[in-house]
């Protein structure tokens, strides 16, 4: 009889610990996809956020995506950057040279603006940025 009792014991903790496994790795997955999501939002939000920016901060008076106005395309930046592994924000901040458009005059042209305009920007508005230019076609 014991040992009936035993088997039963065994087989029902048993049981409950595949129960409790279980909801940890539903509760695992479930929160990987909720990770995978919030991602996906703040993506999708920073290019928002950059676009916006883009447009208020006047950079669309001399960047077009895909055409050169009076300066380069920001496809042609963002090739340039990727080509040699710049980093657009630390750009941006002006802590390093520009790599697209190296002309003494387009250069001060450039840091005249980017004083002016993006200025007072955070690093999340200026990371912002730099994901739009990447995301934008």
């Amino acid at each position: 009889m014991s040992l009936i009792v035993f088997t039963v014991l065994l087989v029902s903790c048993g049981k409950e610990k595949k129960e409790e496994v279980k909801k940890e790795v539903e509760t695992t997955v479930e929160t990987a996809a909720e990770k995978v999501v919030t991602k996906a939002t703040s993506v999708a939000d920073q290019v928002t956020l950059g676009k916006q920016l883009f447009t208020d901060k006047t950079c669309v008076s001399c960047h077009q995506i895909d055409k050169k106005l009076v300066g380069p395309s920001i496809n042609e930046i963002v090739k340039v950057y990727n080509e040699k592994k710049g980093n657009i924000v630390q750009f941006l901040k002006g802590n390093s040279p520009a790599i697209v458009d190296t002309d003494p005059g387009q250069v001060a042209i450039m840091k005249a603006n980017l004083d002016g305009f993006v200025h007072d920007l955070s690093g999340d508005e200026l990371r912002a940025l730099a994901t739009y230019m990447r995301a934008a076609k």
